[in-house]
């Protein structure tokens, strides 16, 4: 099967990053990314990225411990960069061209985010990651990756996830839990499935963006699903 993608947008939860760890980072895990990543990078594909900071700080667990939200919410933005220079630099080690862009400025260690200067970087060959969320409060890196997913123009949005697709309820805790191989987005949110944030969804939805969720853990998965096979679930109007 040919390749079916010409530019993608892979979502990685920052928790994913932690592998057998309670917090941080797992370097094995990271360069085991970068390793599918580079395969996938090898089929001909444009790659953006855009990784959470759940394995460093999480803003809305925090306000319950009396953290101010928007504070949290910036702390939480600081901590997907710190994971995007993580990631850049496993791949980097493996001879991979990659950018830092990030929505807050911090010059000394990557650029701006700039939307035509992101689509160049693409066009260049180059690995972009996109780092600091949209760069404003209240909004998740899921709703990060729809944006951004749409301002390059993506095919897909890959959302790599531990579970292999959606389900009808957490397939961790619930043995019953049956798997969807596609589902629209309307029977999603109908059902609750909470596969993103509602507003990730919606942005996904009103711009005609499908979302395949599958499993990132399992090694030459994302070049599988690149092929066109039939991994994880397809979300899709």
């Amino acid at each position: 099967m040919g390749k079916k993608y010409k530019k993608i947008l892979l979502k990685l939860s920052g928790e994913a990053l932690m592998g057998e760890k309670e917090f941080g980072i797992d370097p094995d895990r990271v360069a085991g990314y970068a390793e599918d990543i580079k395969e996938a990078f090898a089929t001909g594909v444009q790659i953006a990225i855009v990784i959470g900071g759940g394995n460093i700080y999480r803003g809305m667990d925090a306000e319950g411990k009396g953290v101010d939200r928007v504070q949290g919410d910036y702390m939480g933005m600081l901590a997907t960069v710190i994971n995007g220079m993580a990631l850049q630099n496993a791949l980097e080690k493996i001879g991979m061209q990659t950018r830092l862009l990030s929505a807050i400025k911090m010059e000394q260690i990557c650029e701006p985010y700039i939307r035509r200067r992101a689509i160049r970087h693409l066009e260049k060959g180059r690995i972009i990651i996109l780092g600091a969320g949209t760069g404003n409060p209240y909004f998740t890196t899921d709703t990060a990756a729809s944006l951004r997913a749409i301002e390059i123009g993506a095919d897909v949005i890959l959302k790599g996830t531990r579970v292999d697709g959606v389900y009808t309820a957490d397939p961790e805790k619930d043995k019953t839990a049956t798997k969807f191989d596609t589902i629209t987005f309307t029977d999603a949110y109908k059902q609750d499935l909470q596969i993103m944030d509602l507003t990730a969804f919606t942005l996904c939805q009103e711009n005609s963006v499908p979302i395949i969720v599958f499993n990132m853990n399992q090694k030459g998965n994302l070049q599988r699903v690149l092929k066109g096979e039939h991994i994880g679930t397809l979300v899709s109007n």
